[in-house]
């Protein structure tokens, strides 16, 4: 059994997916970019204001599901330039402050819309 979760806080799905979908105690968030949920724009600013941006979106989803990032066990970051790694670093780091979870980081060709930056990530709801 699934359950799909979603909220108006954080952008819309821009295609046939959802925000966020949970199955045996696990959340699977879906990638988020740097989108305005008031207007469906991506964000103005470098790409430590893109992060912020993401990293809220996906607190917005997690928030929606009784989460927050404490029960954020995997992410992915995927960059259109890794040599903005320290500074989408030096952002995620305000999110995660203790016990930060797994991660992997790729560099890819394009992301949606433009965005620098896009992180998706899995949850676990505590038994």
């Amino acid at each position: 059994m699934k359950k799909l979760w979603r909220t108006d806080h954080a952008p819309a799905a821009i295609g046939p997916y959802s925000q966020a979908v949970e199955a045996g105690g696990l959340v699977f968030l879906s990638g988020q970019i740097p989108l305005d949920p008031a207007t469906g724009q991506l964000v103005p600013g470098d790409v430590t204001a893109q992060t912020e941006r993401v990293l809220d979106n996906l607190g917005a989803v997690l928030a929606a599901a009784g989460l927050d990032f404490s029960h954020v066990l995997k992410t992915t970051i995927y960059l259109t330039d890794l040599a903005a790694f320290p500074k989408v670093n030096e952002a995620y780091g305000r999110r995660f402050t203790t016990e930060p979870p797994a991660r992997a980081t790729v560099q890819v060709a394009a992301l949606p819309r433009g965005a620098l930056v896009e992180i998706d990530a899995v949850a676990r709801r505590e038994p």
